[in-house]
């Protein structure tokens, strides 16, 4: 997302929001219990240092956790979903896949102008019935889309007076660029909740229904005549009712420990490829991604950067804008696009959730997990920053010993420059709450909280511990 405040931004228009009463009801903050002790991947150098954890908040201390994620990855869960024309497949990255087309269809590319046929099959879930009825929910997937193949996802839920929202179309994705134009889609609302982009919201949580339960459907095309498919290995969506608010509780600090991640700054990239939204302030999003993609070992080759002008430093943050631009967002900032991009190297899944509080990034660094944060601030609100933003990304990969977040902020003017300490109370009060004041001193929106998580595909225990204490399996 864009560092400055642009009326084209998501969070000018999810402010747009938030000038209505409350968009949330007010709920407690969660903490959850660290994970004790770490473990960097083996492909990331070992943390600096490592200290056990806070201990867990006492049982009547925690209120119900006011997200809830769930995800079908397994087979029995392929299985468990109707399926017309898609086959589940087993092993050791069970998926689903386009087996039998159930028809034939033309799609016009709003962005090209160009229509095809296309073969296509569709897989619905099961309703998943959330733990908490939400005023948010975002969907995100994780998949293979081979020359020739896309797919779409939709979201459709039932309302806390019985009755449901439409399918809402939450993005037609391929990981490449040469069939559609990955795109999100605008104007989609039923009066009482609006698809903003990548997030389906209540229009007036105030005092209007609540997201109660959802499904999720899949659709796959294929060119007619080919026997090529998507593969599908995880699918999900992040429900959440946030409290409403300005500040949030703060957290008491209980880790220290660093994870070695690369530096890489967006700003040395302004001005390149203006189609994909003119590099610099606008590539904080995917320039945050290619850091932890390669944290966990994901290398680009020389074939697939071969298009980048090799007077360009870091060709692979060029390579990871283009591949998460959003053609109707016209920027890269699209939250599960970056999700999906990161899945698209061996043996790496990604999610867009919410967390709870600084606790909840200690338990991850823990496990040798870092995160990429969503936030939005005035240049005096984070110390050391040098700059305000209506929506910036930053990498989380560590604490110091006072509890202060150490921080890959690409909006940095080097890569040497890359690495910050925020101060522990800034940074988790404008990452956590739901609204601030900008810069013309209006209410605007934050994030609440909205984290991009990626992590190996198979996890180790530890790690497994971590991201179920996060909610997320």
């Amino acid at each position: 997302m864009s560092r400055a405040e642009q009326p084209s931004s998501r969070a000018d228009r999810l402010s747009d929001r938030t000038d209505q009463p409350s968009r949330r009801s007010l709920l407690a903050a969660a903490v959850v219990a660290a994970v004790a002790g770490g473990a960097a991947p083996a492909t990331a150098a070992a943390p600096a240092t490592a200290e056990a954890a806070g201990p867990a908040a006492a049982p009547d201390a925690v209120p119900a956790r006011p997200v809830d994620h769930h995800s079908w990855t397994t087979y029995t869960d392929w299985r468990s979903g109707a399926g017309v024309g898609t086959r589940a497949v087993a092993g050791v990255r069970p998926g689903l896949v386009l087996a039998t087309p159930a028809g034939t269809t033309d799609h016009t590319d709003p962005h090209t102008g160009t229509t095809a046929a296309w073969e296509y099959a569709t897989w619905t879930s099961p309703v998943h019935r959330l733990a908490v009825p939400a005023t948010e929910a975002i969907a995100s997937w994780n998949a293979s889309t081979p020359a020739g193949t896309w797919l779409q996802i939709e979201l459709k839920a039932a309302y806390s007076d019985g009755t449901d929202t439409p399918w809402y179309v939450m993005g037609r994705w391929a990981s490449g660029d040469q069939d559609i134009k990955r795109t999100s889609v605008d104007d989609q609302t039923d009066g009482r909740s609006t698809v903003w982009t990548d997030t389906l919201a209540v229009d007036d949580a105030a005092t209007g229904p609540r997201l109660t339960s959802y499904r999720l459907r899949l659709t796959l095309y294929r060119r007619p005549g080919t026997k090529l498919t998507p593969t599908v290995w995880r699918v999900g969506a992040t429900g959440s009712d946030v409290p409403d608010r300005f500040t949030v509780p703060a957290s008491v600090p209980g880790l220290a420990q660093e994870l070695v991640v690369p530096r890489y700054s967006q700003e040395i990239h302004a001005g390149q490829y203006p189609e994909y939204d003119n590099g610099g302030e606008a590539w904080c999003s995917p320039t945050s991604s290619q850091m932890i993609i390669e944290y966990w070992g994901g290398r680009l080759t020389p074939g697939q950067l071969a298009w980048v002008d090799p007077a360009y430093a870091d060709p692979q943050v060029c390579h990871a804008a283009r591949y998460t631009f959003d053609h109707q967002y016209k920027g890269c900032g699209n939250w599960p696009f970056n999700a999906a991009y990161a899945a698209t190297f061996k043996d790496l899944q990604g999610v867009v959730t919410r967390l709870t509080s600084l606790t909840d990034l200690e338990t991850l660094i823990a496990a040798g997990i870092p995160a990429i944060t969503s936030q939005s601030f005035l240049k005096e609100e984070l110390t050391g920053a040098g700059y305000g933003t209506s929506g910036h990304l930053m990498t989380v990969i560590g604490f110091t010993a006072d509890g202060d977040v150490i921080a890959n902020d690409p909006a940095s003017p080097s890569n040497e420059a890359v690495r910050r300490v925020y101060r522990r109370r800034e940074f988790e009060n404008i990452w956590l709450r739901t609204k601030r004041h900008n810069a013309s001193g209006k209410v605007a929106s934050g994030t609440g909280g909205v984290c991009y998580l990626y992590f190996p595909a198979r996890p180790s225990p530890l790690q497994r511990r971590a991201l179920a204490a996060v909610g997320v399996r």
